[in-house]
């Protein structure tokens, strides 16, 4: 009974109430979770016809320690942390701006005691969700595959969370601004370049120098080294960069989200 007063009498905002938006998405995905598991396979076909075919003819790789590992275990810890980044910019962006503009969700949620700061907390949180679904999923398969050389790959979900948080604040944040689904294409513009060149495919300093320090600054690259790192046990002081410039990306766009909504839908 207390439940469902609290649904229907007005009351005022608490801490976490973004779960209800949370609990909304989950009714919602129930009854169509074939799109919802869709999405893992993507990395693991990757990773198969990359990791797995190209393996044979690219060779081992030897890591900054010295260590020699195959190609398929280079590439999948960066296909882990595409895939983080890949689940969180769909959520995030294409999602988020159909709620937003046609469906008019936040209009009605926001006549409620929630607040923008509660919509866009709940948003970020389902994409975490999602995203830490299916990073679980494929950490497993890399276990099965024999791709996982250190225990510290125990942090490697963690991690895929921290990078599904970098890019589901700053995709919510920017999808503020699209004016229509054209504008979608410099995500795409965005993503794509980021997927081939973060150190996804070869080591960074395989490029010329002005080229390599773009790559080293890119978002994806953060992640593609946090998770690399973790799952070859190359771990170092280094890496509490890489995950503090994703945590300070993924709290800056949630912010920049929030007013941004408060600004569009509460004139």
């Amino acid at each position: 009974m207390a439940t469902l007063t609290a649904r229907v009498l007005p009351m005022p905002v608490r801490a976490g109430s973004g779960r209800h938006l949370v609990e909304r998405n989950f009714l919602v995905y129930r009854r169509s979770w074939i799109v919802f598991v869709s999405g893992f396979f993507e990395p693991v076909f990757y990773l198969l016809s990359i990791g797995i075919g190209v393996a044979q003819l690219v060779g081992d790789f030897t890591l900054s320690d010295g260590t020699k590992i195959g190609y398929a275990a280079f590439v999948a810890p960066a296909m882990l942390a595409s895939s983080a980044m890949n689940g969180a910019i769909f959520d995030s962006t294409y999602n988020i701006f159909f709620r937003m503009k046609y469906a008019r969700l936040y209009d009605a949620m926001l006549a409620t005691p929630l607040r923008p700061w509660d919509v866009a907390t709940g948003e970020v949180t389902w994409a975490l969700l999602r995203g830490t679904a299916y990073s679980a999923m494929f950490i497993v398969v890399m276990l099965v595959m024999g791709l996982i050389e250190s225990w510290w790959a125990l942090l490697a979900l963690p991690a895929a969370v921290l990078i599904g948080y970098a890019f589901a604040g700053a995709g919510m944040a920017l999808t503020t601004f699209m004016r229509s689904w054209q504008d979608f294409e410099f995500v795409t513009l965005a993503t794509m370049p980021m997927f081939l060149f973060s150190a996804t495919f070869f080591p960074v300093d395989t490029y010329p120098g002005a080229i390599r320090w773009l790559v080293e600054i890119a978002p994806l690259y953060q992640g593609v080294a946090l998770e690399r790192a973790l799952t070859t046990g190359t771990v170092s002081w280094t890496l509490l960069i890489n995950a503090l410039y994703l945590a300070v990306m993924g709290t800056l766009g949630l912010y920049v989200a929030s007013r941004r909504l408060g600004k569009l839908l509460l004139k």
